[in-house]
């Protein structure tokens, strides 16, 4: 049974870039142990929304409260101590570190190193090719392996919150299948994902529920499952087929 309970929630949130506004005032919640998606065209407000959460930018308007404390103030680093982790749209993997180097980096905010071994355990268990890249330079890796080490890069912070922002962009749909289990297995294993993701079919078939986001406000929400067989949404972004 899932935790009802706020777990993290933005009010009213609005960004701005210089005078642009990008979030006109969205509220979003997420409840502990969800999988969250939020979809919308490119330019409606997906990656600012994570950024936001993250630490990345602050915001111009209203509020992000994880646990019922208030977390817009804080900086990035202060935020990942707190248990919430961003996988960044473009992967962003350091490509001139090993896959080593860059889960280490994942790690930054963990002392105890029995603990981000057994994290690591699990990280191969999840992601097997990774361990056997182990030493390998990140750039060097595939699209498809860069994106499991962004993933795991994020998941070495050992979060309470994964932020995932287009982790099937650019990869074939085999990939695409097995980085959507992974991203279940994840949510399974007690960590609550927010996921911004173009594929909304795929992000949808994962999700507990979903927001709809249009030019930097929410549109639509509801579960999952109501989402999919709208109409509008299979028109807009499944295609027009159910």
């Amino acid at each position: 049974m899932k935790d009802t309970s706020p777990y993290l929630e933005l009010r009213n949130l609005r960004v701005k870039y210089g005078n642009v506004e990008a979030l006109h005032g969205i509220s979003v919640r997420v409840n502990k142990g969800e999988i969250v998606t939020i979809l919308g065209a490119n330019g409606a407000g997906k990656t600012t929304t994570l950024t936001a959460i993250s630490g990345l930018v602050k915001p111009s308007g209203g509020g992000i409260f994880f646990e019922g404390k208030p977390l817009d103030a804080l900086p990035s680093h202060k935020v990942v101590q707190l248990g919430i982790t961003h996988s960044p749209e473009g992967r962003r993997v350091f490509g001139t570190l090993t896959v080593r180097e860059n889960l280490e980096l994942g790690g930054f905010t963990r002392r105890d190193k029995e603990q981000a071994a057994a994290i690591l355990k699990w990280i191969f268990e999840l992601f097997p090719r990774l361990e056997e890249r182990i030493e390998q330079l990140a750039g060097t890796l595939s699209g498809g392996e860069q994106q499991m080490l962004a993933i795991a890069r994020a998941l070495m912070g050992e979060p309470k919150v994964l932020l995932l922002d287009e982790p099937s962009l650019g990869l074939a749909p085999i990939l695409v299948r097995s980085i959507f289990d992974s991203i279940r297995e994840i949510n399974e294993n007690g960590v609550t994902v927010i996921l911004v993701e173009q594929n909304a079919r795929a992000a949808l078939k994962i999700a507990d529920r979903g927001y709809v986001m249009e030019v930097g406000k929410i549109v639509m929400d509801d579960n999952a499952d109501a989402l999919l067989a709208n109409p509008d949404v299979q028109a807009a972004y499944l295609g027009g087929g159910a």
